[in-house]
């Protein structure tokens, strides 16, 4: 599948979609999600055109793969989920039910989120 450039992180990391940031390096932009399942839910998303997981990690650079996980821990620190405990979630196609095709990560946390695949 080709990267579509009109996708809704791709309008968000161009500015023409407003969000609430929440972070931000040279690899990557991490924000909150409009539709929370947690009290912390951050949508954590590379700068390059990845349309997957697969894709992310198949063309990414080494820095770009990098600095998305360690993006993860940092965010989890700052919001103070570390020791509580968070989930870090990746959908990937149609049967994961991905919604958008652009490679994200939710980071999901603030609360007990019970069980495995609740």
């Amino acid at each position: 599948m080709a990267y579509d450039q009109n996708n809704i992180f791709a309008k968000i990391l161009r500015g023409e979609i407003p969000c609430e940031k929440v972070f931000e390096n040279e690899h990557v932009f991490a924000f909150n999600d409009i539709s929370r399942k947690a009290p912390i839910h951050i949508l954590i998303i590379p700068k390059g055109p990845y349309v997957s997981s697969a894709d992310f990690y198949e063309k990414a650079s080494a820095d770009e793969i990098v600095s998305l996980n360690r993006a993860i821990g940092e965010i989890a620190k700052e919001k103070g989920i570390v020791e509580s405990g968070y989930r870090v979630i990746s959908n990937h196609a149609a049967h994961a039910h991905q919604e958008v095709p652009h490679y994200h990560v939710h980071l999901l946390g603030g609360a007990d989120l019970g069980g495995c695949f609740n």
